[in-house]
This record gives C-alpha cells, sequence and structure tokens, in this order.
C-alpha cells in the first residue's frame, strides 16, 4: 500500500467515527429535546448525516450506487422535514 491509500483509509475511518457519533447526538436531541422545534431540527440534522454516512461508504468501497441513494434520501428527507415542520405549526400539510 502506498502513503496515499493509508491515509485515506485513516480518513475514513475518521470521518466514520466523527459522523457517526454526530449521529447519535442528534438522536439524544431528539429524544431529550426541550421543543417540538429543536427535535424537527435534529431529525433534519439526523438525515443529513446518514447522508454523509452513506457517501462515506461509497468512498470506502468505490461504488457510484451510493451517491445515487444519497441523492434520492437528501429529496426525501427535506420534504419530510418541510411536512413535519408544517404539521406542527397549522396542523395540516396540504391546504
Amino acid at each position: 500500500m502506498t502513503l496515499a491509500t493509508e491515509l485515506m483509509d485513516y480518513a475514513l475511518i475518521l470521518a466514520f467515527v466523527i459522523v457517526g457519533l454526530c449521529q447519535i447526538l442528534s438522536m439524544v436531541r431528539v429524544l431529550i429535546g426541550p421543543g417540538t422545534g429543536d427535535r424537527i431540527l435534529a431529525l433534519d440534522t439526523m438525515v443529513v448525516n446518514a447522508i454523509g454516512l452513506i457517501v462515506l461508504m461509497g468512498l470506502s468501497q468505490g461504488t457510484r450506487i451510493y451517491f445515487e441513494a444519497s441523492l434520492i434520501i437528501a429529496m426525501l428527507g427535506f420534504v419530510s422535514t418541510v411536512a413535519y415542520a408544517r404539521f406542527i405549526l397549522r396542523g395540516d400539510i396540504i391546504e
């Protein structure tokens, strides 16, 4: 192995640990969040962290299918966050 591949492997491991820790902290915020807005924001952060983990999986395995999956999850995460926030604020999603 060359030095560049070893550094890439260490960087990927470090990135997995950091993003995984961020995901755990977001889960804690969902559980003990003082308000509904905090919980919505934490759920949105969890979607972003999940996208980051999926992209890191794609980088570590060297396949492109994970990047396409992350784009789909990003679109669904955005729509679901907006829908949940509208439901909390107005009581309905479609007006």
